[in-house]
């Protein structure tokens, strides 16, 4: 049986980027620029009101105060795009 993916790990980078450590010991940086949408990320625009991130050791994931988290697997997810996106472009200097 596969192990849920979970965050074991995140520290804040700058803006909207935050590095993230998961628990099939990948890691890498995540940009949710693009993900704060909607009633509940709206709010973390504010990039004060976002830096206070924690890890949950419930949700096992990035959360914060008015309880808006994302999925360990949607910013796994994100992190391997945006990694792969970043490669392509240094590929193509």
């Amino acid at each position: 049986m596969k192990a849920m993916l979970e965050v074991t790990r995140a520290e804040y980078e700058e803006g909207y980027k935050i590095h993230v450590s998961f628990n099939n010991g990948e890691e890498g940086v995540v940009d949710l620029k693009d993900a704060l949408w909607g009633p509940m990320f709206e709010p973390l625009r504010d990039v004060g009101a976002f830096q206070r991130f924690r890890v949950s050791e419930v949700l096992h994931t990035i959360c914060w105060d008015n309880d808006a988290d994302f999925a360990p697997e949607f910013l796994y997810a994100k992190m391997i795009e945006q990694s792969q996106s970043a490669g392509a472009a240094a590929n193509r200097r």
